[in-house]
């Protein structure tokens, strides 16, 4: 069976490599679990500075959490699909706030398709971190178009973009790539994928240097094109600065322009629940720490599996692939309060939250 981690140790430098390809370099709870133990023994090896993680596709870092897997478990017996479910989210968490508080430079080699869960294992480090995006970054957090809602600590990154960028990006499910990636803080370098070996050559060879810097002073070398989000700026700040997606969508209504037009359609087509659910997130999350926002995120995904859409977006965009979800309640008048607050009621008290002990 081959290894869907790669570790190696290359002079003082910790490599992780996703190695599935075949899907997308999506993470399995094996995977998870491998790079959780990988980076809690180098955090404590004074023989490693630093820590390199990308993938062995040029295709793909990461598409996200293994959705098929989620599908399939949630067809399975209410038991055996709820444990392993409530496994996955649970380490999946604990990884995203280890990578956050990790004491090493941290840089995520962002190069192709970075979608959820791979935005997590890039997107979650705090100080010392790389986000290194290239021309083939295609980057998006896709939840609410398969009936799901930003996890994996968006709510926290995700409320801390420019204005309202970070809202646009959740409500749409619009994939970007490395410019629009910078403008909205989701990225901190641009370098070519044809450049990416002689990168990763010179941090091998830094032994005991300021990681961060050295691939700084690399990438100053490359320009990325112009941001085109940054030219609907403040198209965007002035449509999603509400905070109900009502108001929000009636004003993309009111401004003819083709990308307000081309937004309205697009969010048309995603969960009326889980858009608000979304934007309710992010307000909360605007407000609250990494670690609260993780805590919040659990019990909203306990919540999805217990009665939202996830099933159904996932069978319509992956399984069927006939992207006809039927979403309940199908508009957005439908959607009652007590419907979207029972997302945020706490599933289980403080001291037995699966969250309660960080690594």
């Amino acid at each position: 069976m081959t290894d869907l981690i790669l570790l190696e140790i290359r002079n003082r430098l910790g490599v992780i490599t996703l190695n599935r390809p075949q899907a997308l370099n999506s993470l399995s709870l094996e995977m998870i679990r491998s790079i959780t133990q990988a980076l809690l023994a180098w955090r404590d090896d004074d023989a490693i500075d630093g820590v390199l993680i990308e993938s062995n596709s040029s295709k793909a870092f990461c598409a996200g959490g293994d959705i098929r897997f989620f599908y399939e478990l949630g067809k399975s017996t209410p038991q055996q699909g709820s444990a392993l479910i409530e496994d996955f989210f649970t380490e999946e968490y604990l990884l995203n706030q280890l990578i956050h508080h990790y004491p090493k430079p941290y840089i995520a080699v962002m190069d192709g398709i970075v979608m959820g869960g791979g935005m997590g294992i890039a997107q979650c480090h705090a100080a010392g971190r790389l986000r290194i995006a290239t021309e083939r970054t295609k980057m998006a957090m896709p939840e609410v178009n398969i009936g799901l809602f930003p996890d994996i600590g968006g709510s926290y990154f995700l409320s801390h973009c420019p204005g309202q960028l970070g809202t646009w990006l959740a409500l749409t499910a619009n994939a970007i790539g490395a410019a629009d990636a910078l403008h909205l803080g989701l990225a901190d370098m641009y370098i070519p994928s044809a450049e990416l070996p002689t990168l990763k050559s010179m941090l091998q060879s830094s032994g005991g240097g300021d990681l961060p810097a050295r691939a700084r002073e690399f990438a100053a070398s490359f320009e990325c094109d112009p941001s085109q989000l940054a030219l609907q700026r403040e198209v965007i700040d002035r449509h999603f600065a509400f905070d109900d997606v009502a108001s929000i969508m009636a004003s993309l209504e009111s401004d003819p322009s083709p990308f307000t037009q081309d937004t309205l359609s697009v969010m048309k087509k995603r969960s009326p629940l889980m858009l608000v659910v979304t934007l309710q997130e992010l307000r909360r999350g605007a407000h609250m720490s990494i670690e609260e926002c993780l805590r919040m995120e659990r019990s909203m995904m306990r919540h999805c599996f217990m009665g939202g859409e996830a099933l159904e977006g996932i069978r319509a965009t992956v399984i069927d692939k006939d992207m006809r979800p039927t979403w309940s309640p199908a508009a957005l008048d439908d959607v009652a309060p007590e419907m979207v607050e029972e997302f945020f009621q706490p599933v289980w008290p403080d001291h037995a939250h699966p969250l309660r002990n960080w690594l």
